[in-house]
C-alpha cells in the first residue's frame, strides 16, 4: 500500500500523513516503510 492510498484510507492529504509518520518515527517498525527515489538517470 502506498502512501496515497493510506491516506485516502484515513480521509488525510498525503502530506500530512507523511509529516505524522516523520514526527512519530520510532512509533512504527523500521521494517514497515521503505522510499522509493527517482534520481531522473538512465
Amino acid at each position: 500500500m502506498l502512501d496515497f492510498e493510506l491516506a485516502a484510507l484515513y480521509d488525510v492529504k498525503t502530506k500530512v500523513l507523511n509529516q505524522a509518520v516523520k514526527r512519530n518515527n520510532d512509533r512504527f517498525r523500521k521494517t514497515l516503510f521503505f522510499s522509493l527515489h527517482w534520481s531522473g538517470k538512465n
